[in-house]
């Protein structure tokens, strides 16, 4: 196996001898090995797309006798990622028994059904529409793919007669058909006519390929994915060189630089997540608002600035798992990708005609090919917008989902590359696409998705979230649903932060980037940081700062103006930045500004941080009064003496505050408590607690307040 390795250069070959022996003859542990290196490699599969299978000898739990159970990769999960939890074991013999129940592809998803009825496993995932593909078939291990080389063949103008030309009588081919039942006595009648083939290309679809071991499955796969990535790099049957077209008939606009691209991207991104988030069934922006991601991949900039962008995009996707994620199609902005977008309203007179046209579109493919119980028309925004020049963005539910819409769409290019090189690219009809995207059984699915967490689909910026009130409130908000824009101004808080996020949260909820809040080049380039990540921004967090308790005569300028410029400067920067792309957006926010008792509450030793801290409040209250019509929300909070993982208590605050009160600093956390009404230490998670309440969705009509949290400080009541 060996030779074989070093003859794949368009796969990944990652099997390891060591690996898989130390797994022993458990098939169903092999089955998993295989099925998670494959979907390491996104050429040959997507997250979520595809499916694997493998066949074993079990004692039946109720006669004892030995029974052939198929285990299957189960509904909704992911070849990558895949465990024991997430497949299926059902008898093999029971889905052969289907075929007495099926009464004609008009009723062929009553079959999903009857799956529940096979089951070995009661423990299993529930069972997928491709189950039967690999039931029906005798082999032991089965992969079912979606390689982009493949789906290029499986989508050419005459895919029959070029898998022919491939691989002559050791595939085999059937035509389009949508996923179910009727497609797995499909493909069982092609291995009956075509006896000792090595596989099945799907017509528009994908491949199906098996062994009798794991490994062997594996190489299988990869070798017919090796052969037709090599016959479209030698362009397939085209004998003369001189012939051959420029890849997507050549470049029709070139690229702005790296950087260029980077900043006109950060720029142009909120309004067009705004655009795509506005639904014109209820005449307001919905909510959730969606979460963008960005890509100026080179794959996508060959496609995007190519003359055959405006014939091969409206064709749309081919393979129903690039095309549930990405839509039916692109929306190709008619922009030059050196526009001014910081002319705001020209740009958006620009761009909303061409959403408008995309909604009415899709609107009318949906209204031509509904049935009668088709479910409601779901959003008509895009999912894939190409800015030609600049790059690609998309907008979906959560950053996962973005970022995976995106990757299936560089599939989806990858395809129209191989399928021109050697004929001619076809999709799907729109028919067939939309018995797709509105089957019934995919609605069920839907309709199954757990309900939206309260700050999914927002964007939250809490500045020095490194660690104390920061970190604690960045967490909070991830964990209701909002993807958080980590920063500090210290580089080892932000690394360690940014680890505990990775932990916690995985690699899709939060960007780190370094912020200096007194430095409007710093501040800006955060801003460019949220909108290249995420789309955008819907929540500011004003956190950072520094506490100097000194007196009078102790008091340096130097110590104001360090106080002014972090808390006061900081909140005015942070503030300006954070409306531009809220006011780009068009549907609102909130600002929220972690402010002081001392705001309010005159003190001994404390003329440069209280005066600092009296100035946030008060811009709160101006800029309350100013964005009320932009219905962006401004509040504050009013912290006490929060003293866990604070960088307060740094600089020598902590030694000024007790000798304020006559205390050690020992007895400070004591101290501050037993000056409540409540008797309480103040934690950082109560302020995150309480940032959520102003930004969770309970508060959306309230601006301009200030919520104490200090535990019961009767001279904080504010009057």
């Amino acid at each position: 196996m060996a030779e074989s390795k070093m003859n794949f250069h368009h796969v990944n070959y990652l099997w390891d001898d060591q690996k898989a022996a130390a797994l022993g003859d458990d098939q169903i542990a092999l089955f998993l090995y295989r099925s998670n290196i494959i979907g390491a490699d996104l050429r040959i599969t997507n997250f979520g797309g595809g499916n694997t299978s493998c066949k074993t000898i079990e004692r039946d739990p109720l006669t004892g006798n030995p029974v052939e159970v198929m285990w299957v990769k189960g509904s909704g999960g992911d070849i990558g990622t895949l465990t024991r939890k997430g497949i299926a074991g059902l008898y093999v013999e029971k889905l052969h028994q289907l075929k007495n129940r099926y009464r004609g592809i008009e009723f062929e998803d009553e079959i999903v059904g009857l799956q529940l009825h096979c089951l070995y496993d009661l423990n299993s995932a529930a069972p997928s529409i491709d189950t039967p593909l690999h039931g029906l078939l005798p082999f032991k291990h089965i992969d079912h793919l979606h390689p982009d080389a493949v789906i290029a063949i499986a989508a050419a103008k005459d895919s029959q007669a070029i898998t022919q030309e491939i691989w002559g009588d050791t595939m085999g081919w059937v035509p389009w058909q949508r996923p179910g039942f009727d497609l797995a006595l499909q493909l069982e009648k092609c291995l009956a006519e075509n006896p000792g083939i090595r596989g099945i290309v799907l017509g528009g679809h994908g491949l199906f390929t098996w062994g009798d071991t794991s490994k062997e499955c594996y190489i299988n796969s990869l070798e017919v994915i090796e052969q037709a990535s090599v016959f479209i790099q030698n362009a397939g049957r085209v004998k003369n060189p001189a012939s051959v077209r420029p890849t997507f008939g050549g470049v029709r606009i070139q690229s702005l630089d790296s950087e260029a691209r980077r900043k006109q991207a950060a720029a142009i991104a909120p309004i067009l997540r705004g655009l795509c988030s506005f639904n014109p069934s209820i005449l307001q922006s919905s909510n959730p608002s969606k979460i963008g991601h960005f890509t100026n991949d080179e794959r996508v900039l060959e496609f995007i600035n190519s003359n055959d962008l405006e014939r091969l995009a409206p064709l749309g996707t081919s393979c129903p798992d690039h095309f549930l994620r990405t839509k039916i199609q692109p929306l190709v902005l008619q922009l030059s990708p050196t526009a001014q977008i910081s002319e705001i309203f020209e740009i958006s007179e620009v761009l909303a005609p061409q959403f408008e046209q995309y909604r009415a579109e899709y609107a009318a493919y949906y209204n031509t090919c509904k049935h009668p119980n088709s479910p409601a028309m779901r959003d008509p925004n895009p999912v894939v917008i190409l800015y030609p020049g600049v790059g690609m963005f998309t907008f979906a539910k959560d950053k996962q989902t973005a970022r995976v819409a995106a990757e299936f769409y560089i599939n989806a290019i990858n395809v129209m590359r191989g399928a021109e090189a050697i004929s001619e690219y076809t999709a799907l009809p729109r028919q067939e696409a939309f018995d797709i995207e509105y089957w019934l059984l995919e609605e069920a699915k839907l309709q199954r998705m757990p309900k939206p967490k309260p700050l999914s689909g927002r964007v939250a910026l809490v500045t020095g979230s490194g660690g104390g009130i920061g970190l604690a409130t960045a967490k909070k908000l991830a964990a209701e649903g909002a993807c958080v824009v980590i920063n500090d101004v210290d580089e080892a808080r932000l690394a360690e932060a940014k680890t505990d996020f990775q932990i916690a949260y995985g690699n899709d909820k939060a960007v780190t980037t370094q912020l200096d809040v007194t430095n409007s080049n710093s501040v800006a380039e955060a801003f460019e940081a949220a909108c290249l990540a995420f789309g955008g921004l819907d929540i500011v967090v004003n956190n950072a700062g520094i506490s100097i308790s000194k007196g009078i005569l102790e008091h340096s300028v130097s110590d104001w103006d360090k106080l002014q410029d972090i808390l006061v400067k900081g909140q005015f920067l942070v503030s300006q930045a954070g409306v531009a792309v809220m006011r780009k957006q068009g549907f609102g926010g909130d600002i929220v500004n972690i402010v002081s008792k001392n705001a309010v509450v005159a003190g001994p030793n404390n003329v440069g941080y209280g005066a600092a801290k009296a100035a946030q409040a008060h811009m709160t209250r101006l800029l309350a009064a100013e964005l009320g019509p932009d219905k962006i929300r401004v509040n504050m909070v009013n912290p006490d003496a929060v003293i866990a993982g604070s960088n307060i208590w740094a600089g020598g605050w902590a030694e000024g505050r007790a000798k304020a009160y006559g205390v050690t600093v020992e007895e400070l956390p004591a101290y501050y408590a037993k000056r409540t009404l409540l008797g309480e230490i103040i934690l950082p998670e109560d302020i995150a607690n309480a940032v959520f309440a102003l930004v969770g969705g309970l508060l959306n009509k309230s601006t301009g307040n200030a919520l104490n949290v200090d535990g019961g400080v009767a001279m904080g009541f504010l009057r």
